[in-house]
């Protein structure tokens, strides 16, 4: 275990800053969520002297709220967006391989209902043709095709569904993944194996520009240290940070805004409550658009909304009305409606929308559900490489584009991007710790150790050595969540967790799958981060406080909203409705 400790100890934040000033980098990406860590890694492995930083934490944006979904995206069919239905395919299944640990395929479920026991032949042909395609273009290569299912089928994955108007389903399989832990798994990779210099909390406030108004690195502001002020050199700058993309492309230059973000809500309840073993697609009653309710670690969430959004990036809320739609869109077709009080657990993301798209036909539409999921990449005249657009299933292809345009305007070529066949940390050796027996040789119990398995692979052994130190550490965080209290330990030491708020929302995910439970817990989780980063009592206070304020802020909307009337049974679930 002793080399694996060395280099899980290169993901250090101290030393990190410390190199943020001493070295003269070739590329410096602003944006720690999917995208940028994606860039890193790409840069980084193909020789460039690469540094990272985020003005908050890795994945505490978008990258840690969205759907969860790696997936081609069946609705861009409808949309004719063939090309990214295509590519993103091809990248579900590179995903597949090269992380197998936290991307895992997921049957769907799509009820097909009717009346009089009939569903509408013209329905029915339309799914079968748009999963055909869907199965043509790459589904099938996850090793499956799609199937028609009989009603009894369907109601099997979601036995609270309504039987009086289900007729049959279609079943096929995409995938999904833990955003927030891929994207910090993706984080380390960069920086463990290709010495990525990444640090979270390092807001950039100036963009550096030499005497002939070229951009030459970033001035940087990291919170949680002593340090001040970091002049970050380098000869490229890449703008990676999502929907705040326009604001930092304000600190290089006055220009024309590009982004339109929207927002997308998810609740989460018990799976007892609405038990399901497959993501089963739903029709909104109101706008016909597709809702999932999917399962996750002992709960089911319900996502997702797609409006437009102009309020404060750093903050979207859930609103009333979100709540609303999506209560609607499942008690239109279940037998026990799910009710405010039954919700544990919110999250609201933006998605990087371009208002529109380069070499699109189509209009520009008023419905943010309607915009492209494509990616561009815009470089300005100062040399300033800023990449958006684009969804979580292509993050990589999004970072081989933009380290693409870094070279050109390095003007050097140092290879082709191999991030394809490049297998993410925690992702060599799985398959051996996966064979029966391996818990028990590691005195733990099976649901203990695949729990650990689907969060950090092959690093599992890690994880037990430091649970190993205190006997406590072994102990659940709260009893209905599998999280061990030896994993905030574990988050501090090894994957630069700096706030309680980092562990309790994205090192764990218990803030957005139990509020309650995870404000319960903030007090221990201070502490133990307090022994590992000599924190007083002051700060333990003032992080109690602020986690507690914020998880009741996630519930409260649904805890002072309107009650619910019960199921819409009046409501139509005829796509035509």
């Amino acid at each position: 275990m002793a080399d694996m400790a060395q280099r899980l100890e290169r993901f250090d934040r101290a030393e990190a800053l410390r190199r943020l000033g001493e070295e003269q980098f070739d590329v410096l990406v602003v944006g720690g969520g999917i995208t940028g860590v994606g860039v890193a890694l790409d840069a980084a492995a193909r020789g460039l002297r690469t540094a990272l930083v985020d003005k908050g934490d890795f994945a505490s944006g978008t990258s840690s709220e969205s759907s969860k979904l790696v997936h081609g995206g069946l609705r861009y069919l409808q949309q004719y967006e063939v090309g990214l239905v295509f590519q993103s395919l091809s990248e579900r299944q590179t995903l597949l391989r090269n992380a197998p640990h936290l991307v895992q395929p997921l049957i769907f479920v799509i009820p097909l209902f009717g009346k009089g026991g009939v569903v509408d032949k013209t329905i029915a042909r339309t799914y079968s043709l748009g999963l055909w395609m869907y199965d043509l273009f790459g589904g099938f290569r996850i090793g499956h095709l799609h199937q028609r299912v009989t009603a009894t089928e369907v109601h099997n994955h979601l036995p609270t569904l309504r039987l009086d108007r289900l007729v049959a389903g279609f079943l096929y399989y995409d995938a999904r993944a833990d955003d927030a832990r891929l994207t910090l798994a993706i984080a380390r990779t960069a920086a463990v194996e290709y010495g990525v210099a990444a640090v979270n909390y390092a807001p950039v406030v100036e963009i550096l520009k030499d005497p002939k108004g070229h951009v030459c690195g970033a001035r940087v502001a990291p919170k949680h240290t002593s340090l001040d002020q970091i002049d970050v050199r380098a000869r490229v700058v890449v703008n990676a940070t999502g929907v705040w993309a326009d604001e930092l492309r304000d600190l290089d230059a006055p220009h024309r805004h590009v982004m339109r973000p929207a927002k997308g809500i998810h609740i989460a309840v018990p799976n007892a409550k609405l038990p399901c073993n497959a993501a089963v697609v739903l029709p909104s009653p109101s706008d016909g658009r597709n809702v999932f309710v999917i399962p996750w670690d002992g709960m089911t969430y319900i996502g997702t909304t797609d409006t437009g959004y102009e309020g404060n990036l750093d903050h979207p809320t859930v609103e009333e009305d979100d709540v609303a739609y999506l209560l609607e869109a499942v008690n239109a077709a279940v037998t026990d409606p799910v009710g405010r009080k039954d919700i544990t657990g919110t999250w609201s993301g933006l998605r990087p929308l371009l208002a529109s798209s380069p070499g699109r036909r189509r209009p520009p539409s008023e419905r943010t559900a309607d915009l492209s999921r494509r990616h561009t990449v815009l470089p300005s005249e100062s040399g300033l490489v800023t990449i958006t657009g684009g969804k979580l299933t292509t993050y990589r292809k999004m970072a081989q584009d933009t380290v693409d345009a870094v070279l050109r305007q390095l003007g050097e070529k140092v290879g082709r991007c191999p991030t394809k066949h490049l297998t993410i940390q925690g992702s060599n050796g799985i398959d051996t710790l996966r064979q029966a027996g391996v818990a028990d040789r590691y005195g733990v119990s099976e649901e203990i150790f695949a729990h650990l398995l689907s969060r950090y692979g092959d690093e599992t052994p890690t994880v037990l050595d430091v649970i190993a130190e205190r006997p406590e550490l072994g102990e659940r965080l709260t009893p209905g969540l599998r999280f061990l209290a030896g994993e905030v330990v574990y988050a501090v030491r090894h994957e630069m967790a700096t706030t309680v708020e980092d562990v309790l929302s994205r090192r764990t995910r218990m803030l957005l799958l139990d509020a309650q439970a995870a404000s319960s817990v903030a007090l221990p989780v201070a502490e133990l981060l307090a022994a590992e980063l000599g924190w007083g009592q002051e700060r333990i206070e003032e992080e109690v406080a602020g986690f507690t304020a914020l998880a009741a802020s996630t519930l409260a909307v649904v805890r002072s909203g309107p009650a619910l009337a019960g199921p819409a049974g009046t409501a139509s679930l005829d796509p035509e409705g």
